[in-house]
């Protein structure tokens, strides 16, 4: 009876090390790298919609921005000072 139930203890904490182990092991090798992905798409999407919103206003059209209830229209500043300086709105 007494080595039936010390194996049993031992497999119990066989099994307790192993499963501390792997969250360990989850904790520092594989969160971090999966954080880190989901960081650099993320990045990657704020640079595109960047980008996308400056090759719009750089086309002298007015880009609206919506955020919530709020909404802004953007323009290349370059063309608003060409517009300044064209002979047919002077004078």
């Amino acid at each position: 009876m007494r080595d039936n139930k010390s194996g049993i203890v031992i497999v119990v904490l066989i099994s307790l090390v192993l499963v501390l182990g792997g969250l360990v092991a989850y904790s520092f090798l594989v969160k971090p790298a999966i954080t880190g992905y989901a960081v650099n798409a993320q990045t990657q999407g704020v640079q595109y919609a960047i980008y996308s919103i400056m090759k719009e206003a750089a086309k002298c059209q007015s880009v609206p921005l919506t955020f919530g209830n709020q909404t802004m229209n953007i323009i290349a500043i370059e063309c608003l000072q060409n517009q300044q300086q064209t002979p047919e709105n002077s004078g």
